[in-house]
């Protein structure tokens, strides 16, 4: 699937190819202070699809629990986040932010990562009552 993307402020844009089956929950504790949410929703651009249109990505390089190190792309301006990859410089592996992709309501989550870490009341959104706006 083509997909196109960018940060909130529009200073930086991308498009990707990635595989809508394959989009992942994960609720590891980096992930939601990086995010500042809960959970961050990935999905992996497909090998050598990434391409960045407009702009230039600040990156911050943070160490895993275990001593792996992946670099955190995010818009210098805004703050948008738009993805992580290992720190080697040589991957082709991008974890795509679905907030940032502009198809996001397309890309369902299919699986959870790091549940360990998930906040207890996330699972049962649903019995939560909702207003179409603010």
């Amino acid at each position: 699937m083509k997909i196109e993307g960018g940060c909130h402020c529009g200073q930086f844009s991308f498009r990707a190819e990635v595989d809508p089956d394959n989009v992942i929950i994960c609720h590891c504790s980096d992930c939601q202070t990086l995010s500042g949410s809960a959970y961050r929703t990935v999905v992996p651009a497909l090998p050598g699809s990434f391409e960045p249109l407009t702009g230039e990505l600040k990156v911050y390089v943070k160490t895993a629990e275990n001593g792996s190190r992946r670099a955190q792309a995010f818009c210098p301006e805004c703050g948008t986040p738009i993805y992580s990859a290992p720190d080697d410089r040589q991957s082709e592996f991008f974890g795509l932010r679905v907030g940032a992709i502009r198809q996001r309501d397309q890309l369902v989550p299919s699986s959870q990562y790091w549940c360990r870490s998930a906040q207890s009341w996330v699972q049962d959104l649903s019995a939560m009552p909702g207003i179409e706006t603010q």
